[in-house]
């Protein structure tokens, strides 16, 4: 039996390249240690049989993009958005995992360790809704989905309980604007968010009735707490509330707990 070698080390032997790109390579997700994929370049081999993908391309590390359909309960701050903090609650990255990928995924992506490493949460939702939430490596999807943060329309259905006002739903089309201390449902982070509405014009809007207690929201820049605080100006309350579109990307049949890759034609 030969002396433990890092993989890397006998990747770039087999290869003839540098240890460099023979950790890109491993990182990728193409070598095989006796029939595993092993993505750790420190890796230690003896006399295992070692198998190089003949389409191992190290410049294929592209930054990837998750789309995830969060449960109701699962937080996306670093504290949630409830004053209860006796009760941490679960953060959804934890749902993102190889074994939760959803089985219909198109991308043609392969999962690998790396791409649940690095991922930064862009556009929050609140602790009880569920939907749709954005997670990425991507700058460029990151930059997006931050400097356009004013203007990305969400889409959400919210199924409300209680006897809507005289003219109601015309006033909820006309942005009915926030202020701080009618936040409502969403804690500390609806009130932040709705003084800081307070300060500007109400965003674009659009409402109308799903059924007889569901609606659909059509919102740009909606923040966190301020379709509850909507619903209350106006008798109604959110029972719950589903994100089932942010920009142009949908969250059609994706399951609640799965996630899937963003595909590479679609764009927010």
């Amino acid at each position: 039996m030969t002396d433990p070698v890092r993989l890397a080390k006998r990747v770039a032997e087999l290869r003839a390249c540098s240890r460099r790109e023979a950790e890109q390579i491993i990182a990728g997700g193409w070598v095989r240690v006796d029939g595993v994929v092993i993505e750790e370049p420190q890796f230690r081999v003896t006399d295992q049989r070692i198998e190089i993908d003949p389409q191992a391309d190290p410049a294929q590390t592209q930054a990837v993009t998750l789309l995830l359909h969060k449960p109701p309960g699962y937080r996306t701050r670093p504290g949630g958005d409830t004053d209860d903090e006796a009760a941490p609650l679960a953060h959804a990255q934890q749902l993102l995992a190889a074994a939760a990928r959803w089985a219909e995924d198109a991308s043609g992506i392969r999962p690998l360790k790396k791409h649940f490493a690095g991922l930064s949460l862009c556009v929050p939702l609140e602790t009880d809704a569920s939907g749709l939430v954005v997670f990425t490596q991507d700058w460029r999807v990151a930059r997006k989905l931050t400097e356009d943060a004013a203007t990305l329309e969400h889409e959400v259905i919210v199924e409300v309980a209680g006897e809507l006002i005289p003219h109601g739903l015309e006033r909820l089309n006309q942005g009915i604007p926030s202020h701080p201390h009618g936040a409502g449902r969403g804690g500390k982070d609806a009130k932040a968010s709705a003084a800081t509405l307070n300060r500007r014009t109400p965003p674009a809007i659009k409402v109308s009735w799903q059924s007889e207690n569901r609606l659909r929201v059509a919102l740009k820049g909606a923040q966190i707490g301020q379709i509850a605080h909507l619903c209350e100006a106006v008798g109604l309350r959110v029972v719950s509330m589903k994100r089932i579109r942010l920009g142009r990307v949908p969250l059609a049949q994706l399951p609640p707990g799965q996630w899937r890759y963003l595909y590479p034609g679609e764009r927010f």
